[in-house]
């Protein structure tokens, strides 16, 4: 009776040790394509952000040529190179295929599509150039806000932290336009294009993410960081 009593403990430990395998197993197999499925989201991300990026400094430059207002310079020079070099390096972390392309010219198509109506509306006017920038700004905002939610669920605390620094920048920038709209008579500045990109909430002079600084006739100073397009 005594050996039946060993024998029916040592196979009850068995199969809760088996059982333990099992869901151990499970549990760190889901937690696997949980992980693998944010990474595939962080690096969509970052390919995005590269694109959209350079389409912040390409267009803003482009559109400098045609109306030399100083803000769109200053912001390109000063800020959309270092910005760009700090996506393209994280992307480059990742895994994420970065190549070369033309001044204007996009893999993703829908990037491409915006250059193009955002060049052709900013060439118009100064008030357009302005306009321009609020329209980008607040499209990079957007695409921001989503992507940082993304890599505080990855875990991908450098993608976060760099993320939030172009926002910020995103932040001064939109508020140097609107000050460059208003210095020109435009008196409801970036709102003026309509509830889309009229945004009393953002916090100005943000620190850490570059500033800009809108001086009389659309021809003011612009540093820091923040891209991105109009949809």
């Amino acid at each position: 009776m005594k050996h039946k009593k060993i024998l029916f403990s040592l196979l009850t430990a068995s199969m809760f040790i088996n059982a333990n395998s099992v869901l151990g197993t499970l549990y760190n197999g889901s937690s696997t394509a949980a992980s693998a499925t944010s990474s595939s989201s962080v690096k969509k991300s970052l390919a995005f952000m590269y694109e959209e990026e350079r389409l912040a400094k390409e267009v803003y430059l482009s559109v400098y040529k045609k109306q030399p207002v100083q803000q769109l310079y200053r912001i390109a020079t000063n800020s959309e190179t270092r910005h760009i070099s700090a996506v393209e390096s994280l992307a480059r972390k990742y895994g994420v295929a970065i190549s070369p392309q033309r001044v204007g010219r996009y893999r993703n198509s829908h990037i491409q599509s915006l250059f193009n109506t955002l060049y052709k509306k900013g060439i118009r006017s100064t008030k357009d150039a302005l306009q321009v920038g609020c329209m980008v700004e607040v499209t990079d905002i957007n695409d921001l806000n989503k992507y940082i939610y993304q890599a505080q669920q990855a875990g991908a605390s450098d993608v976060l932290q760099t993320y939030e620094f172009l926002r910020k920048g995103s932040y001064n920038h939109y508020w140097a336009f609107d000050k460059g709209l208003k210095s020109i008579g435009v008196s409801d500045g970036c709102c003026s294009l309509g509830s889309t990109y009229c945004h009393n909430e953002y916090p100005q002079n943000q620190r850490g993410g570059g500033k800009g600084r809108g001086r009389g006739m659309g021809r003011g100073h612009g540093g820091g960081f923040g891209g991105g397009p109009w949809r």
